[in-house]
């Protein structure tokens, strides 16, 4: 069994995608699926003409505003390598659905438009790699388009994203003269061919400086990648895979992922440099993924993954050992044991039963409303995997039902979306109505479109003015007595029935922190 889970182990390759919203992500998945074999025409994004939308965007709302709001997860294999993609959200108003899927993978693949640089989100994910020593690789799409010069991209990643790069593709030319890519790693020249669907010619090459180079590029092109070459190997030092692993340098690829070119390179390198699943920090100890006790925890929730049926689905984490079907786990918070008939493995909205999954895989489990956010499944042993915050909502609107006769509806609708992590409920004990607290305004639309194209429910927002949430404690039950009397009119309870205070300025937040110093104010529900 051991020997088992060292060779799975071995073998999986689980990452993220992120970026700026446009900068080419949800492309770049799909052409990564290409290769893997997963699909076998890529779904033109942008084309209206054909109608088809790209694999990773299967929600309704997703089509139609061609940007991803939901973490995608899709499997694939690629020379004897399991992969598993999860394609994030780059709009800010999800931001907080991909730092949670950041604490699942191993390492991610960040792409950076080759014309706009680094962008204000890419920074924000980027501290959080940072913060968790994740690997990065960085992707420079959209070489097709004019763009900025290579190594003015190269300076702007150090400065903006504080990390070591070390260009392992280097192109030649861009936009309309865009001739291909010189592959430093592989020491291979690949040549170009505008191609949605096709895979262009690759020349193996002993030597830049052969005769041949500059028959196939142009003499000009090919002084002018010889220079190039040269200054890299001036500046940068050699390639340096345990820098990489241990999260100090970041390896650049160019290339252009609609045309699906420059992929290859990135995904052929990916597998043979990226980490295999790592030690994840629980409270109580450090997991192994080769241990033999399986361990696992809950990432993320979707609710209708299957509109014909209402049924939520947990994505969980494989951390340790090997779950089986049809095996008794602990479910550690509710303290009792559950097993799994129909736990699936996913290719975006397609889902496929399993028998068995290995640390790094990522698994769907059917969920009647067991399943929190952050919560372990474990063989039996009491573990606490840490790291899964909500964040303090930065907007606020009360919910009010539009149709009365629709009011369990809503009920239902609603619980199960602030289950997703989507946003976050309070209830005021002041007038009893519920508040909707979000970090971005784009989610109030993505809710009230749910809940009644999934849900039949019909809500509408009332405007409210508060400057932020704050979860509070304190060891001094009177003080919290006085404080809730005197804010009363502030003070709700969020879905696990805790102490929310509701600060409508933050002069009224400072004065709060002062009088009452035997309170503690979180911005983060983990305390």
């Amino acid at each position: 069994m051991a020997d088992d889970i060292i060779r799975e182990t071995s073998v999986r390759r689980t990452f993220a995608i992120i970026s700026h919203p446009d900068a080419g992500k949800t492309t770049l998945t799909e052409k990564l699926l290409l290769f893997g074999g997963a699909i076998h025409v890529a779904g033109a994004v942008k084309s209206n003409k054909i109608k088809k939308t790209a694999t990773s965007d299967w929600m309704d709302i997703e089509k139609q505003r061609g940007i991803s709001v939901a973490t995608s997860v899709m499997g694939f294999n690629y020379k004897g390598y399991a992969i598993n993609i999860l394609d994030t959200p780059g709009h800010q108003d999800f931001a907080e659905d991909t730092f949670r899927t950041l604490t699942a993978v191993d390492s991610v693949i960040i792409v950076v438009d080759a014309a706009k640089g680094v962008e204000t989100q890419t920074r924000r994910l980027m501290e959080v790699c940072r913060m968790r020593m994740t690997p990065v690789i960085v992707f420079v799409n959209k070489m097709d388009r004019e763009g900025r010069d290579p190594f003015d991209i190269l300076d702007e990643l150090e400065q903006e994203l504080h990390i070591s790069v070390r260009p392992l593709t280097w192109p030649i030319n861009m936009g309309a003269r865009f001739k291909g890519v010189y592959n430093i790693y592989e020491h291979g020249l690949d040549l170009f061919t505008p191609s949605k669907q096709t895979v262009s010619e690759r020349v193996e090459i002993a030597d830049v400086n052969s005769p041949e180079v500059d028959r196939l590029i142009g003499e000009a092109d090919a002084a002018k990648l010889r220079e190039d070459l040269e200054l890299i190997e001036g500046v940068y030092p050699e390639f340096d895979k345990e820098k990489y692993l241990a999260g100090e340098v970041a390896p650049v690829f160019f290339g252009s992922a609609l045309n699906t070119f420059g992929v290859k390179e990135l995904l052929d390198c990916f597998v043979e440099i990226a980490p295999s699943p790592r030690p994840v920090e629980a409270v109580e100890r450090t997991v192994y993924p080769q241990e033999e006790g399986f361990t696992g925890f809950v990432f993320k929730i979707h609710a209708n993954m299957d509109p014909n049926h209402r049924s939520c689905i947990a994505f969980v984490k494989i951390c340790s050992g090997k779950f089986e079907r049809n095996v008794n786990y602990l479910h550690v918070r509710q303290g009792k044991m559950m097993r799994f008939a129909a736990p699936t493995a996913f290719m975006a909205q397609k889902k496929n039963v399993v028998d068995e999954a290995w640390p790094g895989d990522i698994v769907g489990l059917p969920d009647t409303g067991n399943f929190k956010i952050g919560d372990t499944l474990t063989g039996g042993e009491q573990l606490h995997f840490k790291g899964l915050p909500s964040f303090s909502p930065e907007m606020f609107k009360y919910l009010e039902n539009a149709d009365p006769m629709k009011a369990k509806q809503l009920e239902k609708g609603i619980s199960q979306l602030i289950d997703e992590g989507v946003a976050q409920l309070f209830t005021n004990t002041f007038n009893g109505r519920k508040i909707v607290g979000t970090v971005g305004q784009l989610q109030f639309e993505v809710i009230q479109y749910r809940l009644l194209h999934e849900y039949g429910a019909s809500c509408r927002w009332e405007p409210l003015s508060l400057y932020k949430a704050c979860w509070i404690e304190s060891d001094d039950e009177a003080a919290l007595e006085a404080f809730k009397k005197r804010k009363h009119q502030f003070m709700a309870i969020d879905k696990e029935g805790r102490d929310v205070f509701l600060a409508d300025s933050n002069y009224v937040l400072q004065m709060a922190q002062s009088d009452f110093p035997a309170i503690r104010f979180h911005f983060t529900s983990e305390f």
